[in-house]
C-alpha cells in the first residue's frame, strides 16, 4: 500500500512534508472533518491532494476563483493526474460532459466554483459520484465576519446531505471569530483543527511613514536584488509606477483586471520566467501563483485589513530565503482608512438608489434577469448616473452579500458556437461558399457535439489548423452567423453583472439591517487593527500578525523593523525592575490601554517601555490585545 510520503515523492518529488501537513493528511485518511490554518505558501493543496490519491474515488475541491481552479488543474495534469473543472463561463453541454466524465472516467479531482454547486444538474450527479473527500479552499470566504465573504459558500453545507465524505477546510487567514463561523456554517462534526505557526523566520516586515513613496521603493529595489511585487490600489497607479521604475533602469511591468485575458497571461508568464523583475499590480495579481523566489513585496498603498496584507505580503520568500515585506504610508492614507467604514457601508437608501440606477442601466424589467450575465462598464455607469465610484463598488459588494447579484471584474467568457442549420442545407451552403468551407470542416472535426450543443471554441486554434489569420477567422465566423449557419458569440472580457435572482423593485429591496450593522462593526475593527499595525513602533510585526490570527505561541522574529530597533536600545536591570513594577501597579485593579501606560510613563523612553511590555507578554504575565488594551493574567 502507498504511504503519504511515497505519494508525495512520486508525484511532487519532495523528500519530506512541511510542518503539520502529514498530521492533516492522516486526519483526512481517518475520515475526520478537519480544518487546516496554514500560512500563505504553507502547502495547503498537498493536504487534500495526497489523501485523495491514496483512496478510491474522486476528490471534490471547491475554490472561489476561476484562475485558481485553472492553475490547480494545469499543475495536476503536468504530474499526469487526471482532473476536471466546473466554473462559470462553461456552456450547458460542457458542464454535462464534465459531469459525465467525472462519473464514468478515471479522474481523481473535480474542481468546482461554489456557484456551480447550486445547479440542479450538479446536485443530480453529486449523489452518484464516488466522492472520497470534500476540500474547501479559501474557507474564510464562508464567514460573513471575514474580509472576503462570498454568499455562494453558504451552499456548501447542503452537500453534506448528498455526499457522505469527510470535509477538509483550508485557509491562510482566519481569525478565531472566523474559525468558529467556518466550523458552524460547514456543519463540521468534532472537527480537528490544525494551526501552523504564523512565524516566517526568513520574512522581515517593515513599515515606513514617508512623503515620497516612489523614492523609497526605488531605494528598496536598488538594495534588494531579485524578483518583486509592488501592490497598488488603482489601475492607473500601476502603470505610472512601472514607468517610473523603468526610468531608473528597473525592469518592471504593470498588471490589473482591466487588461485582456491574453495580456494578463503574457505578463504573468514573463514575470514567472524572470523576464520581468518587478510586477506593479492591483490585488488582482498573485492568487494561485507559485513563485518561490520573490524577494520583495512592497505595498504602495495601505490594504484595508490585516488579512489582505498578510496574504499578499506572504508571497515573498516561499523558498525560505531572506525576503522583505514593506508597507509604505503617509498621513493621507491614515485619514482615508479612518473614513473607509462610512464609504464601504453606504446608507440603505443610497444602496436602493444605486440598485435602481443599475437595473435602469442594464435595462432589466422587474421579475426577470435570474441566471443571466450582463456586460457592465463601470466608468460609463458612474458617468451616466453621476455616482461616486467607491460608493458604487461598495453597493455592488453589499448586493453580492445579500445574494442579489454577483459582480466580477475579471470574467472571461470564451467564444461559443453551435450549428443551427440542417446537415442537408449545410452541405449545399459549403458547395456555394467554398471560402468558408475550411472553417466549417474545422469546427465539425475539432469540437465534438457542436452540431447539437453550444460549445466553447478557440479562434486561435482554428487559425492554426486552417492556416488563416485569426482576425480573418473571426470575420468568417461572423459571416456564418449572418448566413444563419451557426450561432456564434465572441469571447467576452468586459466586467459582468450576474443576477442570482430576478430583478426586484428597488422600493422592496430587502437588506438585512442587523447583519449590515454587525458587518460594519467588524469592518471598523479590522480598520482599527490595520491602523494599530501602522503605528506599532516597538511590538514585533510578525508577533502582531500572529496574535491577530490567534497564534499566541509566536515569539519575536528578531528581523522586522521594530525588533531591529529594539536591539539598538538597552535597558539596565534597575530600569527594567522600576518599569515592570510601575506597569503591574497600573494593572492591579483594572485593564489599561497601551496609550494610558505610555502617557503615565511619559518621562520614560517609549522604546524602553515597549521592551518591558513585550517581555511581560512573552512571559505570559500580561496580555496586549490588538485593540491596544492591556490586562494582567492570572498566575
Amino acid at each position: 500500500m502507498p504511504t503519504p510520503l511515497s505519494i508525495l515523492q512520486q508525484y511532487w518529488s519532495y523528500q519530506s512534508f512541511r510542518p503539520q501537513q502529514q498530521a492533516i493528511i492522516q486526519s483526512v485518511l481517518d475520515e475526520k472533518d478537519t480544518v487546516a490554518l496554514l500560512p500563505t505558501g504553507g502547502g495547503k493543496s498537498v493536504c487534500y491532494q495526497v489523501p485523495a490519491l491514496m483512496n478510491d474515488g474522486l476528490c471534490l475541491v471547491i475554490s472561489p476563483l476561476i484562475a485558481l481552479i485553472k492553475d490547480q488543474v494545469s499543475n495536476l495534469e503536468k504530474r499526469n493526474i487526471a482532473s476536471l473543472s466546473l466554473h462559470s463561463g462553461q456552456t450547458f453541454y460542457e458542464v454535462k460532459q464534465t459531469l459525465q466524465n467525472a462519473l464514468h472516467g478515471n479522474y481523481k479531482f473535480l474542481y468546482v466554483s461554489p456557484e456551480r454547486l447550486q445547479s440542479r444538474m450538479f446536485k443530480e450527479y453529486a449523489s452518484a459520484l464516488n466522492i472520497n473527500l470534500i476540500a474547501v479552499d479559501e474557507a474564510h470566504c464562508m464567514s460573513q465576519w471575514g474580509y472576503d465573504f462570498r454568499p455562494s459558500y453558504l451552499q456548501i453545507a447542503e452537500l453534506r446531505n448528498i455526499v457522505d465524505a469527510p470535509l477538509l477546510a483550508l485557509t491562510a487567514s482566519a481569525t478565531p471569530l472566523v474559525l468558529d463561523d467556518i466550523k458552524d456554517k460547514l456543519k463540521l462534526k468534532d472537527a480537528v483543527v490544525f494551526r501552523q505557526s504564523f512565524q516566517r523566520e526568513n520574512l522581515s516586515y517593515s513599515v515606513f511613514k514617508i512623503d515620497s513613496k516612489i523614492n523609497k521603493a526605488i531605494e528598496i529595489l536598488s538594495n534588494v536584488k531579485g524578483s518583486g511585487i509592488i501592490y497598488c490600489k488603482s489601475r492607473k497607479l500601476t502603470k505610472k509606477i512601472a514607468e517610473l521604475l523603468k526610468l531608473q533602469h528597473i525592469n518592471a511591468d504593470f498588471y490589473h483586471a482591466g487588461l485582456t485575458h491574453e495580456m494578463r497571461s503574457k505578463k504573468q508568464e514573463a514575470w514567472l520566467n524572470n523576464e520581468i523583475r518587478i510586477m506593479v499590480c492591483t490585488s488582482a495579481f498573485g492568487m494561485g501563483i507559485d513563485k518561490p523566489d520573490v524577494r520583495t513585496v512592497i505595498h504602495y498603498d495601505v490594504p484595508e485589513c490585516l488579512e489582505s496584507y498578510y496574504q499578499e505580503a506572504g508571497r515573498a520568500g516561499r523558498d525560505e530565503k531572506k525576503s522583505y515585506a514593506v508597507l509604505l504610508y503617509n498621513s493621507t492614507d491614515e485619514n482615508e482608512l479612518k473614513n473607509l467604514p462610512a464609504l464601504r457601508f453606504p446608507p440603505i437608501k443610497e444602496i436602493k438608489k444605486i440598485y435602481q440606477s443599475l437595473v435602469d442601466y442594464l435595462q432589466i424589467p422587474v421579475g426577470i434577469g435570474e441566471g443571466n450575465y450582463y456586460d457592465f462598464n463601470l466608468n460609463e455607469f458612474i458617468k451616466n448616473f453621476n455616482l461616486d465610484v467607491f460608493t458604487v463598488i461598495s453597493t455592488l459588494k453589499m448586493l453580492e452579500q445579500e445574494s442579489y447579484i454577483s459582480f466580477n471584474e475579471t470574467v472571461f467568457l470564451p467564444s461559443t458556437a453551435c450549428f443551427v442549420t440542417t446537415k442537408e442545407l449545410l452541405l449545399a451552403f459549403e458547395q456555394s461558399h467554398s471560402l468558408l468551407e475550411p472553417v466549417i470542416k474545422c469546427l465539425l472535426r475539432t469540437y465534438e457535439g457542436i452540431y447539437d450543443n453550444k460549445i466553447s471554441i478557440n479562434e486561435k486554434l482554428i487559425s492554426r489548423l486552417v492556416k488563416i489569420p485569426v482576425e480573418e477567422i473571426k470575420q468568417m465566423l461572423l459571416q456564418l452567423q449572418l448566413f444563419n449557419v451557426i450561432d456564434y458569440a465572441p469571447q467576452k472580457e468586459t466586467p459582468q453583472i450576474y443576477f442570482i435572482t430576478n430583478r426586484a423593485s428597488a422600493e422592496y429591496l430587502t437588506i438585512n439591517y442587523e447583519r449590515y450593522k454587525q458587518c460594519k462593526n467588524e469592518f471598523e475593527k479590522r480598520i482599527e487593527t490595520m491602523l494599530a499595525y501602522l503605528n506599532a513602533s516597538i511590538v514585533c510585526r510578525s508577533k502582531f500578525i500572529g496574535n491577530y490570527f490567534g497564534d499566541n505561541e509566536i515569539t519575536d522574529c528578531g528581523i522586522c523593523d521594530n525588533c531591529l530597533k529594539r536591539k539598538s536600545i538597552s535597558v539596565s536591570e534597575e530600569e527594567f525592575i522600576t518599569i515592570k513594577e510601575r506597569i503591574l501597579n497600573m494593572l492591579a485593579d483594572e485593564n489599561v490601554s497601551v496609550q494610558n501606560i505610555l502617557h503615565s510613563c511619559r518621562h520614560i523612553k517609549k522604546e524602553k517601555l515597549w521592551q518591558v511590555l513585550n517581555y511581560l507578554q512573552s512571559e505570559k504575565i500580561i496580555k496586549i490585545e490588538t485593540d491596544g488594551s492591556v490586562y494582567k493574567l492570572k498566575p
